[in-house]
């Protein structure tokens, strides 16, 4: 990606060094499970949360002393952050709307936050009780050598993902789906859950589209990352490489085919109007 000379965000809370007492967590095999399979995703982050880690105690400051390359994915993030707020400012302004911004708050190895305390095996998160996107730096490394996911546009679109759900937050999206996740089955709330993360994709392709049209940002390859890493992000894959076997019910993001389409269409569209996902029938998705 071009982002020679953009701007950086300041809605941007640093809290690496800070550590949260930690209680009984997931082995280290787990953990990498989990936190590939918790990426980008879009349920309530407290209902994550509470299944990966519980945790207890205050927080702590450390002594904490980044990475150059820790130093410049910030850097990244701040720039990527401030994209979202000029993209979604204008689009909710054709919308007749006001777009208000998500914090981003950084961390390592675990935070709290106001959907309750999680650690970096969770993944990237967004948090509607506070409207704050959650991440730990070290996850990108982590996707890179756990999936083969990398590259900037990757990075960006995880970040533009969760600032998906935020825009779900300010459009009662989300409110209105977890309401009517709480009062059906389980295989109906991981339905209503994959609509929310394929409805985020899309919006992250919204965003990369009139992001580039503002600052002539995307480059030759990006939207090739971007498809690589949907489609290494599908329920789908991820269980048939997490236990050699698929459980469809189970799904709670999507399959591989129907991330990377709806990152794509978004991305070809720049169109909020075209991100339906909650009127098709569900095997239409």
């Amino acid at each position: 990606m071009n982002l020679e000379g953009r701007r950086e965000s300041t809605n941007v809370e640093d809290r690496r060094g800070k550590k949260v007492g930690v209680g009984v967590g997931l082995g280290i095999g787990g953990t990498i499970i989990v936190g590939i399979i918790a990426l980008l995703l879009g349920r309530n982050p407290s209902e994550v949360i509470q299944t990966v880690n519980q945790m207890s105690g205050g927080t702590q400051q450390t002594e904490y002393t980044p990475t150059a390359e820790e130093e410049e994915l910030a850097t990244f993030t701040k720039k990527i952050l401030a994209g979202t707020e000029d993209v979604w400012t204008a689009e909710f302004k054709k919308m007749g709307k006001e777009y208000i911004p998500p914090k981003l708050v950084l961390f390592s190895g675990s935070v709290q936050s106001g959907c309750g305390n999680a650690s970096s095996s969770t993944g990237p998160f967004y948090c509607s009780a506070d409207q704050t996107v959650y991440i730990d730096l070290s996850f990108f490394s982590s996707m890179k050598e756990q999936l083969g996911a990398d590259g900037d546009f990757a990075y960006a679109y995880v970040i533009a993902h969760e600032v998906g759900h935020h825009v779900q937050y300010l459009l009662g999206t989300l409110s209105q789906a977890h309401q009517q996740m709480s009062q059906v089955s389980k295989t109906e709330s991981n339905q209503i859950s994959v609509r929310l993360e394929l409805q985020a994709d899309f919006y992250a392709g919204v965003w990369a589209h009139n992001d580039n049209k503002m600052f002539n940002s995307l480059e030759d390859g990006d939207v090739e990352e971007g498809l690589n890493v949907a489609s290494k992000i599908g329920d789908d894959y991820l269980q048939k490489r997490a236990q050699g076997y698929t459980v469809p019910e189970s799904f709670n993001h999507g399959t591989s085919e129907q991330r990377a389409r709806w990152l794509k269409k978004g991305i070809r569209t720049g169109d909020i109007r075209q991100g339906d996902t909650f009127s098709p029938a569900y095997s239409q998705l």
